[in-house]
């Protein structure tokens, strides 16, 4: 009985034991770090405070200072790591841009992506295919406006504004006014005709049809 009893008190012991430790490592840890840095700082400044404030606890400005100071340290740590990651990035741009073939490429990608990124890809409405350069072919388009305007009012029908670009530099193109009835409307969004473009068709999205298929097929 009188083991069993010892035997729960030694058990207890020992949980309070883990419960505790953690914090007492944390505030022992946290003490360390206050006394090392808020004690070599505060010194340097403490005898030109006023004197209303020279009567605060010792442990209040080392407080402080240490976190004025892990302040600083993690300020200087971010500038630093966004000045380097820029650096590198720079570096790594400039060796891809020297490299024969690929570096033109790289220019004509990134070109277009400046030009036509995400913050200006509201101005593409759509993906459509047009006829160009001859009647039977077709070329890849973003439609740019279906509104109205001086243009329309001297043609003969319903046109709309189309961008068709070149590649492999997508960035130039050709802006026509072309009729309603000779452009396709694509299911496909613009950042998939955007890939579609840069990789020369090489790039192409799954088309839903193709996926209705496919589950079809698998159903059967």
């Amino acid at each position: 009985m009188a083991e069993s009893r010892f035997t729960s008190l030694r058990n207890a012991f020992l949980t309070g034991i883990l419960l505790v430790a953690p914090l007492v490592v944390t505030v022992w840890a946290l003490r360390l770090i206050i006394s090392f840095i808020g004690g070599s700082i505060t010194p340097l400044f403490s005898p030109y405070l006023p004197d209303p404030l020279q009567h605060l606890p010792a442990i209040f400005w080392d407080v402080i200072t240490t976190v004025i100071a892990l302040a600083l340290i993690t300020g200087l740590g971010y500038i630093s790591r966004l000045f380097l990651g820029r650096l590198i990035g720079a570096a790594a741009e400039r060796f891809i841009q020297h490299i024969p073939g690929i570096g033109s490429f790289y220019n004509s990608v990134k070109q277009f992506i400046e030009t036509f990124g995400a913050k200006d890809r509201n101005q593409f409405s759509k993906v459509v295919l047009v006829p160009f350069p001859r009647a039977g072919s077709y070329a890849l388009g973003f439609l740019t406006n279906k509104t109205a305007g001086e243009p329309h009012a001297q043609l003969p029908t319903e046109h709309w504004a189309v961008f068709v670009p070149t590649c492999p530099s997508p960035v130039n193109g050709f802006f026509m006014y072309l009729p309603r009835t000779e452009i396709i409307e694509l299911e496909m969004s613009v950042g998939e005709g955007m890939k579609t473009v840069i990789s020369c068709g090489a790039v192409l999205p799954v088309w839903r049809a193709d996926a209705l298929q496919s589950e079809s097929e698998r159903g059967k």
